[in-house]
């Protein structure tokens, strides 16, 4: 299907009437630059996920620096980051009270509320695939109010989680660009190719489940109320479309576009027409505060940052190895499906290492091989992260850890989850390093670490529950010997620095900031939507 055949699917029914732009929305159309006068208002609407958000914030303090504003809708453990680049924060919880107000928020909206309301049972990824309308339906009238109040003139979002935020800039008539934090949109076919693998299902099996979920079909004719005809399809045919890309004006992706994974044909069809920037990783200033953690009632630590850069520094002119191990927020987190707790899934059947038992089996490897160097660990959120385990005196463990700031400084190898934001940030460093995959896009990157020579990847133990303790020993000592070759062979830190020298020529930040200046310069038309569905008739 042709981009432009899907896009007919978002607009209104019939053509509507013309819509004036309310005084306070209008756009400064002049085109702006770097050191134009006129401030611009931009919306940043991001969930609860560090990895998502993160390469955003550069982008922020890039547009305040030059006096614009940023306003954020998020979550409140998210705040401190935001703050940080001298944005806004503002709470979604409080900004849309129509999903949150009676309902326990959680990483994806209020999700889990949503699910025992229908009576849904098993897999919270699978009932997402069912419920991610209706959340938006709720969704909606609190972003519209809180787009007008912030006179946005452009949006960014994250294009795997806050679909509703290009559905209510269309609605307004705000231009607004995805900023996909995955290896470009072929990444998305293979994430979701391993969620519907996860949950034991097909693409055309979780579709007739839509076909016939009634409260889903009401909740699309609803939508049609604000001039969006939203396809039954969603995400499914063709697998990892995103609907909420072809939303917006253009997508951002924090890749090169020749580290970008292939786009296969049906995927390349659907998004023919529509932009794609590959920004390469986008990198915060030294010192800058980055978002952490996905653990709902996690209010954050103190601020450890000189301690560890300082510890670092000094092993460093001993002559001392640092060895940088951190295996993301989401395994270390509450995710039912993915986090601390759970484990991956085959046919239905729980298999292999919870999150718990992934992570300490690849902690203990590298205590086993560096006992001289400085090991610099980030925990995570939770209380039993060290539970049954000997921490070696050379061993310094933090519930997170300035990443970006140690691999600049140099590091001797990274331990990873090889998620995309830490495995472009290692790149663009020139540090090796060593991949403990979970889920998602991870064993597409650990298997990309060792296409390109820059790393080993150890897959994640996919054996029968009642042989754990043989599965964990088995992980530890291939962690292990997959550590001492890369710090062995200086061929994986000299690959690694051809692809640091490469990623400077895509132009990160500064390029992503004059895009949406740009963006913000554009003069879109609102929607025809029925605002007295918003409780804003007269607005």
């Amino acid at each position: 299907m042709l981009a432009q055949e899907f896009l007919r699917k978002y607009i209104p029914l019939k053509a509507p009437k013309r819509m004036e732009m309310p005084t306070h929305l209008a756009f400064e159309v002049a085109g702006r630059t770097e050191g134009t006068k006129g401030a611009a208002s931009f919306a940043f609407v991001f969930p609860m996920a560090s990895g998502h958000i993160n390469p955003s914030l550069a982008i922020a303090r890039s547009l305040v620096g030059l006096g614009h504003e940023v306003h954020y809708l998020c979550r409140e453990q998210m705040r401190e980051a935001i703050e940080d680049t001298g944005a806004s924060f503002h709470s979604d919880i409080e900004a849309e009270p129509e999903l949150y107000e009676g309902r326990d928020p959680a990483m994806y909206g209020a999700l889990g509320s949503l699910q025992e309301e229908h009576g849904l049972k098993g897999s919270f990824t699978k009932a997402r695939l069912l419920l991610r309308e209706l959340s938006i339906e709720l969704m909606l009238p609190g972003l519209l109010r809180w787009l007008r109040k912030i006179r946005a003139e452009a949006v960014l979002f994250c294009p795997l989680i806050n679909a509703e935020a290009p559905l209510a800039a269309q609605i307004l008539g705000i231009p607004s660009a995805g900023l996909l934090t995955t290896a470009g949109p072929g990444s998305v076919k293979l994430i979701w190719s391993n969620v519907l693998k996860s949950v034991s299902s097909t693409a055309e099996e979780i579709l007739q489940e839509r076909r016939s979920f009634p409260a889903l079909l009401e909740c699309l004719d609803r939508l049609r109320g604000y001039g969006l005809r939203m396809p039954l399809e969603d995400t499914l045919n063709p697998v990892g479309l995103m609907p909420s890309a072809l939303a917006s004006n253009l997508t951002l992706v924090t890749t090169a576009e020749c580290l970008a994974d292939p786009v296969p044909p049906d995927l390349a069809k659907a998004y023919e027409g529509h932009e794609v920037l590959f920004l390469g990783p986008l990198l915060d200033k030294p010192g800058a505060k980055r978002a952490a953690g996905h653990k709902f009632d996690h209010k954050g630590d103190e601020s450890n940052e000189e301690e560890v850069l300082r510890l670092a520094r000094s092993a460093k002119a001993e002559g001392r190895q640092v060895i940088l191990v951190s295996l993301g927020t989401v395994i270390t987190g509450d995710h039912a499906d993915y986090g601390w707790k759970a484990h991956a899934t085959i046919d239905g059947e729980k298999r292999g290492l919870c999150g718990k038992e992934l992570c300490q089996s690849a902690w203990q490897a590298a205590f086993d091989v560096f006992s001289d160097a400085l090991i610099l660990l980030a925990l995570g959120p939770q209380s039993d992260a060290l539970e049954n385990l000997e921490v070696p005196n050379n061993v310094c463990c933090f519930p997170t850890l300035p990443q970006v700031d140690l691999l600049r400084l140099g590091v001797d190898v990274f331990l990873t989850h090889g998620g995309q934001n830490s495995f472009m940030e290692a790149l663009s460093t020139g540090v090796p390093m060593v991949v403990c995959p979970g889920f998602g896009d991870q064993p597409v990157n650990a298997a990309k670490a060792e296409r390109l020579q820059i790393g080993r990847k150890v897959n994640r133990p996919m054996g029968r529950l009642e042989d754990v303790e043989a599965e964990k020993s088995a992980y530890r000592r291939a962690t292990a010997a997959a550590l001492r070759e890369v710090t062995r062979h200086g061929s994986f830190k000299e690959n690694a620095m051809k692809y640091a020298a490469a990623l400077e020529a895509c132009g990160g930040v500064g390029r992503a900031t004059k895009v949406l200046l740009s963006l913000a310069s554009q003069n879109a038309k609102p929607r025809a939507a029925n605002l007295s569905l918003l409780g804003m008739a007269g607005a």
